[in-house]
């Protein structure tokens, strides 16, 4: 393990909150990156393009909790751009799970009944090499441009909407600041029953958990779910308990999905031991997603009879309740479609209802 660097002190009067000068301080070259630990032999496989069409980004504190020449280590695959990002590979495209046609609003999506999910910003704290929305056009498709009004008005015109989802990008990359803005706005619709956040910024940079930000929540007039992502148990350290159980304690209920990524968490222990993790945290496994096949990830992909198989093994091993279920978002569906093995249903790999 590598610590994370020390971080300079600032006057008083020019400090950023600490969360945002940790963002200010991520590791956004490749080549640094192999350095702290140790694995610049890997420089060979790294790929210039597919760092420039998505660049690399991750925390420090990330890359602390990654082992030192360990070229396989499960954080380290899942933020650096290699060459294999760069090979074309049939059936995967830049808009897997149909964000353009379900677009409402500038920076609304409704794909499912009751639901609108806003797209709160472009920004995030890490790059995920496996991202879904890589390739959005956050630069036009943002809800937060122009104070939030259209997306607004969009959810307070329907009243079929009952639960906001804020997405990104990541929306607790916003100044809190920007986020009160929101719901304050929201508040003011009668039949907004739920507010969902999903952030992967408690996991990646759990100085987002501030003061601040556990006052705003603590003070929302609707039960708030805040769905963590997190795909391997080396990614929770104290840090991240600690934000997690700051949280719980504004009485947030804390949810987390993870992707099945080759060569990260394909494998039964790996995600008993996610499983195990979050839950001692304080999180409940909630979505295990194949993968969306978007332009740039397929060597991340790990096919259904695999998935099903490794969903066996877990429901084998673990309390129900630890068992996230087995999904795949598919476009223009009511809603995530599960996967089931031959003892649920009839066919190996076959695809059931939306849920």
């Amino acid at each position: 393990m590598i610590t994370a660097a020390p971080r300079p002190m600032q006057p008083a009067i020019l400090a950023q909150p600490r969360w945002q000068d940790a963002w200010r301080q991520a590791v956004r070259d490749p080549h640094e990156l192999l350095a702290l630990l140790g694995l610049e032999s890997l420089a060979a496989r790294l790929s210039p393009e597919a760092a420039a069409q998505f660049p690399l980004r991750v925390p420090r504190g990330f890359v602390a909790r990654m082992r030192v020449g360990d070229a396989h280590d499960p954080l380290l695959r899942q933020v650096l751009p290699l060459d294999d990002e760069m090979r074309p590979a049939p059936g995967f495209s830049l808009d897997a799970v149909g964000d353009a046609a379900a677009r409402t609003a500038t920076g609304v999506l409704q794909k499912y009944r009751g639901r609108a999910l806003l797209i709160a910003t472009g920004s995030c704290a890490i790059n995920c090499r496996y991202c879904f929305r890589r390739h959005y056009p956050y630069a036009e498709e943002t809800a937060a441009r122009e104070g939030w009004r259209e997306a607004v008005a969009t959810i307070a015109a329907d009243d079929s909407i009952e639960e906001v989802l804020l997405s990104g990008g990541d929306p607790l990359s916003l100044a809190t600041s920007k986020l009160e803005e929101l719901t304050q706005a929201l508040a003011g619709i009668p039949h907004l029953k739920r507010l969902r956040i999903h952030s992967r910024l408690p996991v990646v940079l759990p100085e987002r958990v501030d003061a601040g930000l556990l006052r705003w929540l603590s003070a929302l007039p609707w039960p708030v779910t805040l769905v963590i992502h997190a795909n391997h148990a080396n990614e929770f350290d104290a840090s991240v308990d600690a934000a997690l159980a700051d949280l719980r304690g504004a009485g947030v209920t804390l949810l987390n999905q993870a992707v099945l990524l080759r060569g990260v968490n394909d494998d039964v222990d790996s995600l008993v031991a996610l499983s195990e993790r979050g839950f001692a945290a304080g999180v409940l496994p909630y979505y295990l997603h194949q993968l969306d096949r978007v332009a740039g990830v397929a060597h991340f992909e790990v096919d259904d009879v695999r998935a099903l198989d490794l969903h066996a093994q877990l429901r084998a091993r673990l309390s129900g309740y630890l068992v996230p279920r087995l999904v795949r978002e598919v476009a223009g569906d009511s809603g995530k479609r599960p996967l089931w093995d031959t003892d649920d249903s009839a066919g190996l790999a076959s695809i059931a209802s939306p849920v």
